[in-house]
Formats: structure tokens, C-alpha cells, sequence
């Protein structure tokens, strides 16, 4: 089969052999899985061979039957810890008589069907590799590159499948003589280990200063004079920047309100809070109180950002700057080499801000070139390397609520990770959405989510969601046959989808029926039976024109029926509102017959010039699209209650509402029931309408009797759970429903998925909330995947063994909407209206 290392074996009666074939399918490259073939086949004195091929790992063993027998049970049983075994194809194929077991040369040919091998994610620095980055007498101490089969780069540096060596961004550096020895001894740690490198043939860090950007060579320090000069600028209240796994960050001293300010206002960052390093857990527990499972979350090799709350006697006292105004910080530990470097070499204890290298909106900066054009006047400084970034990927952010995940953002760390899809699906692309977008490849039951993209209404983005898509294909070996977007016919994700079908489907699926099927898919529900689909988000295309977002829907992957809706209020001048809140209170107070006192705070931020031109639009319907979104209400009542006027990023109106209700001491479940929302019914088979107004009239009733801004936003909270919970008793009591599924972006405030996820439960309900993707856009592409999976499927459209598909772009019913029939004791039945 090609070079290997030999091992011999204890030859057993020819009568008595059997060799079998496993092709092992899932993570199973990159994470250490050959050594660990080789060593279980060695013990138990089996001859054959394995390789890589670019659908995962195939096997073959050959010698005693029960040893035969117990390699298949141990090699999934005992598998590395961070391999994933998706499926193993066994076939026992003619005995060879070999009399030794080896390690193959790669298969690289392409496949014929899609590639169905899971590309590793990047792994944070493990600690063998930290014990010997601190170890004086190993050749690799100090090393910024270090790494071995449990840890390092990527997802970012794989450039095609199988994973080797030469499919990497390493292939240019030459291992030199002992890392070569290294490589190819499978009884070392660093066994095919492919970014493997030294001090002697590894990549170079170099520190550089602005003035020498310009030029073509930039002279390359050693790695000790690299980190002292990037310490000594971090030090002198200097902003790095610095180059890690998937892209650059911009760092500062956390604790120096100077620097933290600079960096705010060069990268134009209003507000938004940073993300701050921290060397351990330790230091992580003086900045914020954690408990286990956040513990856990920070310090998993995946190494995200973890929002927590911050502790009100942190040591050492951050910079004001660093999270104004927020409850929470977002933490992180060092995930590679240099982090852990840096941090030592500016004191250990120095927390660090680390935010992505971009200007907001903008994907992270990667490629040396683009990071010296874009960054080149945001940093004091460059701490970079020469080991090129072949796809950029942002941290993942992530929160946990009542101990379990809520992704906020699914990135380095996660991708390329597949999701199982619950239906099989043709070779499709979903395109995800506009903000916060990520897009996903899917074929049979595996779909394959990008990183964080981006917003897509910055150039930069577009161009990094074509590098994101080619890339995915690349690796999986998919070319899609349809392409599915959202309906929302302004969206460049769509408009990108549509520019680039080549003569392929193009099918739409409604926003937030698309939210409602990504939190259904993540938990392997089939769509035998609707779900009560809770969807509260900011802004989704509604089919019939308007602005939605405070929806509950009943639904399944094929369709949906809207069953009820908050009220909808005028959203006067569109993007100005959001910007603004203060638009959003007071067509909030005009629309529940609220005067626009002076006394009300919404009404004093709104200067006299723009109040009547805005009275002027509410009274005409200038300007004005209907909205029913829950995102926006909250906007409204945060400026209501003086919380925020305007927004510099979104949703920030809402997140500063989020903490001043966990400011109230009184908490959540005091002020439940003091405000309620007014539900009716227009007409026989309408939707069900929920009307804040009665909340806005009792919110300013009590802001006006000196009720404090926190327990009125409490009680905003308590009436929104009140009300989810209310809208699904409703919905169990027409349709026979007893599964919620909470999704959209409002459920990233954790009073409000805390507060419905436990009182539904209390109610009896069966509760989806998402855990594996982000609850709000950047998980809709997952989704898309599963809708059009159903529709296709419905339509006849179903996959091929093979993976081809002949899709047709399915007819959009007159109002845009497929709605569910259901009733006690059966199954959904469909009907178009």
C-alpha cells in the first residue's frame, strides 16, 4: 500500500485469520486517530495498513478472528478523545498473509461521491505542550509555534483533504531532521502531526513596527526580542496587533483606560464591549464569578469567549471602557503559544483586551497584505508570523443558561464541525442571512457550518463569504445543487445567491420559520409533528410585507401557520429607528395613546425638530412599515425608561435593558404580573394578537410614580415570559402541542431563556432551546438546510444514494406562507392558504 512503519506480527494458522476493511467516517484527521490504529492493531498483533483518504480513514486488519473482532470494538470504544466517529463501514475482504502492519501514504485523489470527512476544528494548546513551552531543558521552550496531534491550527491552515502535510499552509517549511524523526515514530506525540515544527524549521514571529510596514523586507527579530517589544509598547499603552489561529486581534492593557480608549476610538467600537484574556482560571475568577460550567466552557480546548458576570470588587480594576454599562465581561484563556507568551511576558497577571482585528462589521483581517491596508492605522504595533492563515475564522462567543450552552456565536473552535441534519437533504447551499451571517453545506444527514462571516453590507464581507463557501466545498467535496436563502427579497445573501446560481434553484424559506427549523434540527426532531416555535428577534421579512419579529408560530420543516403575533406599532423610518430607540418609545406611546410629555424620557432625547417631523410620519404613515417585533419593543422600553436613547451596535438598547433588570434586587419573579399584555383575537382563525400597548401605558404610569428603571425592567421581563407561556397554553389547548422551541436573537437575554425556559417546563412543556448554534442569525442557515430538505423531499426531489439531485425551484403559495393543520391525536396535514 505504500511507505509505512512496520510492526510485526504473531502470525496465526491461516484457517483461523480474517481481514476486514473499516472505512471510518466523521473527525477522524488531524486528532491523532492513525498512531492510535497503529498501536491498538500492534497490541493486538494484527497486520495490515491504514491511511487517510478524503473520505476519513480506512483500515484493514488482518489475523485472529476474536482479535479481529476486538480491533472493531476498540476502535470506537477507545478512539483519541478528540475524534468523532460518525459511521464505520466494515467488509471482510481475502486474506494477504502480511506479517507486519503500516501506515499508508495518503489516498489523494478526489472523491467520486461527497467527501464525508469531518476537518478538525482549531485546538487550544494542550498541556503537554505548555509543560514543555515552559521547560528550560526541551528544545522547544519558548517555541510560539508549538503543537502536536492534541492541539494547534487547523481548520484555519488546511487548504484541501486528505489532511497532510502538503494540503497545509506548513508545506512550505521543511521539517528539519528532528522534527522528521518525530513525524514519522508513531510512538511519539507528534506522529503525523502536520503543522510539527521548531525552533530550527518552524514559522518565525517577528515584531514590527508601523514605520517599517512600508517596506518590501521587514527585518525578522528573534523570537524573545519579538515579545519583549510587543510587551514594552503593551506596557507604554501601545495597541498590538497580533496574529494568532484564524486571524489578527488587536490587544491593550485591559486595566489602562488610555489605551482602552484609543483602541475604542480607532476602531470605532462605540460602546460595544471587549473581549478580555486572561492567563487561567484563576485570574478569570478575580474579574467574574463563575461557576462550574462556565469554568468548564472556558478552559474546553474549542477556547471561547464566554460571557459572565463580572464581579463588583474585580482585581485588578479594569478600564471603565473595557464593558460600559454591561453586567457581563467576555473572558477568554490563551488558546495558542504566543498568547500564552505575551501574557507571561507582560506580566502574568495583566489581563488583556483581545478584540478581532476589523472595523465593526468588517470580518476579521487575515492575510498579511489586507491586515497591513485595513489595521495599518488602528495599531502601535505588530507582533505577527510567517505561517500563512488560509481561511480566517473569529472566536466563538458563547453564554450558559441553567448550565447548558447558549452559542452566541459558532466559529473557531466549532467550525467545521458538521451538525446532523434530522431529514437527508440534496447537495444544497444555504446562504444564512444578512447580519451576523454564516453559511452552511449540507448532503445526506451532514450539514457543514462556515465561521462567522460578518455583515454583508460591507464589501470585504461579500468577498470573505466567497472564500467561506469555496472553501467549504473544497473540503467536503460537495457541490451543491440548489442554493436556499432568505425570503426577505433585499438581502445581499440572497442577491449573492442569485448572482452565483449558475442555472441552479434558488429557493427562499420565511426568516423565522428558518429560526423555528434550526432549533427543531439541532435536536434531531424528524417533523412528524409541529412544534409551538416561539421566534422574538429584531427584524424578519415578513409574508405579508411587514417588519416581523414577535411571532409564534405552529410548525414543522414543511411549513408553518402563524398563531400569534405581538401588535404591530409603526417603524418610522426604518433604520433610523433602530439606530435611535427613542423612535421606536415614541411611536410605542403614540401607538398606546401616550402623550409625548416632556416628562417621558424618550420624549426629552428626541430633538423638537425631528418630534414633528416623526409626529408627522405616524400621523401620515410616511416612511412607516408595520413591525411586530419583540427586538424593537424592547428598544422602545429601554428608552422609556432612560435605560438608552441611542444605539451604537445592535441590539445595545436591549442588552443595557437586560442588565438594569438584573440590577434589581428584588429580581424577576417579584414584578411578574404586574404588567400584562392585552391578547385578542380579530377574527375566527386569525392569528391572535398580543398588545403591548397596556404595557407601555403601566410602564409609564409607574415611571411617572418613581417606580425605579430596574424593577420596571423586570417586570418587562416577567410580562414577556407571562406572555410565552400564556401563547404556548394556547397553542397546546387548540393544536395538542407540548414542545417550545425558543429561538431568535431575544433569547440571547438570559432572563428572559432563563425565566420561559423553566416556567414552560413548570408548565408541563417539552423545551428547545438552542445549544449547538446561535439562536440568532448565524444560526438560520442551519435552518434553511432543514426546510428545503422537507420541501424537496415532499416535492419528490429526494437525494440520490450518490449525492446527485435534480432540483426545481418549488411555487411560493400567494401569501408567501404554508401553513399546518393539526389536531388532538394525529399528525400534521398541510394545506395552502
Amino acid at each position: 500500500m505504500g511507505a509505512g512503519v512496520p510492526v510485526r506480527s504473531r502470525a496465526a494458522p491461516q484457517e483461523s485469520r480474517r481481514r476486514r476493511r473499516l472505512t471510518v467516517h466523521g473527525l477522524v484527521q488531524g486528532v491523532g486517530f492513525r498512531p492510535f490504529v497503529h498501536a491498538t492493531a500492534t497490541d493486538l498483533a494484527l497486520s495490515g495498513w491504514v491511511c487517510n483518504d478524503a473520505g476519513g480513514v480506512v483500515v484493514e486488519v488482518e489475523g485472529a478472528v476474536r482479535a479481529v473482532e476486538e480491533f472493531g470494538r476498540r476502535l470506537t470504544a477507545d478512539a483519541p478523545p478528540l475524534a468523532v466517529i460518525d459511521q464505520v463501514e466494515a467488509t471482510d475482504v481475502a486474506p494477504r498473509g502480511e506479517a507486519a502492519f503500516t501506515i499508508a501514504r495518503s489516498r489523494c485523489a478526489r472523491p467520486t461521491r461527497p467527501a464525508r470527512t469531518a476537518v478538525s476544528p482549531d485546538v487550544a494548546t494542550c498541556a503537554d505542550c505548555l509543560r514543555e513551552l515552559g521547560d528550560p531543558a526541551d528544545r522547544r521552550h519558548g517555541h510560539p509555534f508549538i503543537t502536536c496531534t492534541n492541539c494547534g491550527p487547523r481548520f484555519t491552515i488546511i487548504t484541501d483533504v486528505p489532511y497532510d502535510r502538503p494540503a497545509t499552509t506548513m508545506a512550505g517549511f521543511a521539517m528539519c531532521v528532528a522534527c522528521a524523526r518525530e513525524y514519522a515514530d508513531p510512538r511519539d506525540r507528534r506522529f503525523h502531526a502536520q503543522p510539527i515544527a521548531c525552533p530550527d524549521c518552524g514559522p518565525r514571529l517577528e515584531f514590527v513596527a508601523p514605520s517599517r510596514l512600508v517596506h518590501a523586507a521587514d527585518e525578522v527579530r528573534e523570537r524573545e526580542d519579538a515579545l519583549a517589544a510587543a510587551a514594552r509598547l503593551l506596557l507604554n499603552g501601545g495597541v498590538l496587533a497580533v496574529k494568532g489561529l484564524g486571524g489578527y486581534h488587536l490587544a491593550c492593557l485591559a486595566t489602562d483606560a488610555a489605551a482602552v480608549s484609543t483602541l475604542r476610538r480607532r476602531k470605532r467600537r462605540g460602546d460595544k464591549p471587549f473581549a478580555v484574556m486572561v492567563a487561567d482560571l484563576t485570574a478569570a475568577g478575580r474579574l467574574a464569578s463563575l461557576d462550574r460550567e462556565e469554568a468548564a466552557a472556558l478552559s474546553a480546548p474549542s477556547r471561547p469567549i464566554v460571557l459572565v458576570e463580572r464581579r463588583r470588587d474585580c482585581r485588578p480594576v479594569l478600564a471603565a471602557a473595557v464593558a460600559p454599562h454591561s453586567a457581563d465581561l467576555g473572558l477568554l484563556l490563551p488558546y495558542t503559544p504566543v498568547h500564552h507568551l505575551l501574557l507571561a511576558a507582560v506580566g502574568g497577571d495583566q489581563p488583556l483586551v483581545m478584540t478581532s482585528g476589523n472595523l465593526g462589521g468588517e470580518p476579521i483581517a487575515a492575510d498579511d497584505a489586507d491586515a497591513r491596508a485595513r489595521l495599518g492605522t488602528l495599531a502601535d504595533g505588530w507582533l505577527r508570523h510567517d505561517r500563512p492563515i488560509h481561511i480566517p475564522c473569529d472566536d466563538s462567543v458563547l453564554r450558559v443558561v441553567d448550565g447548558e450552552p447558549l452559542p452566541l456565536r459558532r466559529s473557531r473552535g466549532f467550525a467545521p464541525l458538521p451538525v446532523a441534519l434530522p431529514l437527508p437533504v440534496a447537495p444544497t447551499l444555504a446562504v444564512g442571512a444578512d447580519l451576523k451571517t454564516v453559511c452552511a453545506l449540507g448532503v445526506g444527514r451532514s450539514a457543514w457550518l462556515s465561521g462567522h462571516i460578518g455583515d454583508m453590507d460591507d464589501a470585504a464581507t461579500l468577498r470573505a463569504f466567497t472564500t467561506a463557501q469555496r472553501h467549504l466545498e473544497r473540503l467536503t467535496g460537495v457541490r451543491p445543487g440548489a442554493l436556499v436563502a432568505d425570503r426577505h427579497p433585499g438581502y445581499r445573501s440572497g442577491q449573492w445567491a442569485r448572482r452565483h446560481a449558475e442555472g441552479r434553484p434558488v429557493r427562499t424559506v420565511q426568516h423565522h420559520h428558518a429560526h423555528v427549523a434550526s432549533v427543531m434540527a439541532e435536536h434531531g426532531l424528524d417533523g412528524s409533528e409541529p412544534v409551538v416555535g416561539i421566534a422574538f428577534d429584531g427584524t424578519g421579512y415578513g409574508t405579508d410585507g411587514a417588519v416581523w419579529g414577535g411571532e409564534v408560530l405552529i410548525a414543522d420543516y414543511r411549513g408553518f401557520r402563524r398563531f400569534a403575533h405581538l401588535g404591530a406599532v409603526p417603524l418610522p423610518g426604518g433604520d433610523a429607528a433602530v439606530r435611535r430607540p427613542y423612535r421606536m418609545a415614541l411611536a410605542h406611546l403614540w401607538s398606546a395613546g401616550v402623550g409625548w410629555d416632556q416628562d417621558l424620557p424618550p420624549v426629552a432625547a428626541c430633538p423638537p425638530t425631528e418630534r414633528r417631523a416623526l409626529a408627522h410620519q405616524l400621523a401620515t404613515g410616511l416612511g412607516c412599515v408595520p413591525t411586530t417585533s419583540m427586538g424593537r419593543l424592547f428598544d422602545a422600553v429601554s428608552s422609556l425608561l432612560g435605560v438608552r436613547h441611542q444605539a451604537d451596535f445592535e441590539a445595545q438598547a436591549a442588552i443595557d435593558l437586560e442588565a438594569c433588570a438584573r440590577g434589581d434586587p428584588d429580581g424577576l419573579a417579584a414584578w411578574r404580573g404586574r404588567y400584562t399584555f392585552a391578547i385578542s383575537q380579530p377574527t375566527s382563525g386569525s392569528p391572535l394578537i398580543a398588545d403591548a400597548a397596556t404595557v407601555i401605558r403601566a410602564l409609564a404610569r409607574d415611571l411617572r410614580r418613581g417606580v425605579p428603571a430596574a424593577a420596571a425592567s423586570a417586570g418587562l421581563h416577567g410580562a414577556v415570559v407571562a406572555l410565552v407561556v400564556d401563547l404556548a397554553c394556547r397553542a397546546r389547548q387548540a393544536h395538542g402541542l407540548r414542545t417550545v422551541a425558543l429561538t431568535g436573537g431575544v433569547f440571547q437575554n438570559v432572563l428572559l431563556a432563563r425565566g420561559a425556559g423553566r416556567a414552560l417546563r413548570t408548565a408541563g412543556f417539552t423545551v428547545l432551546r438552542h445549544c449547538r448554534v446561535p439562536p440568532n442569525d448565524g444560526g438560520i442557515a442551519l435552518g434553511q438546510l432543514a426546510v428545503a430538505a422537507a420541501t424537496a423531499a415532499e416535492s419528490g426531489q429526494r437525494p440520490e444514494p450518490n449525492g446527485s439531485h435534480a432540483a426545481r425551484e418549488l411555487p411560493v403559495p400567494p401569501e408567501g406562507e404554508v401553513s399546518i393543520r393539526v389536531s388532538r391525536g394525529s399528525g400534521p396535514r398541510r394545506r395552502r392558504r
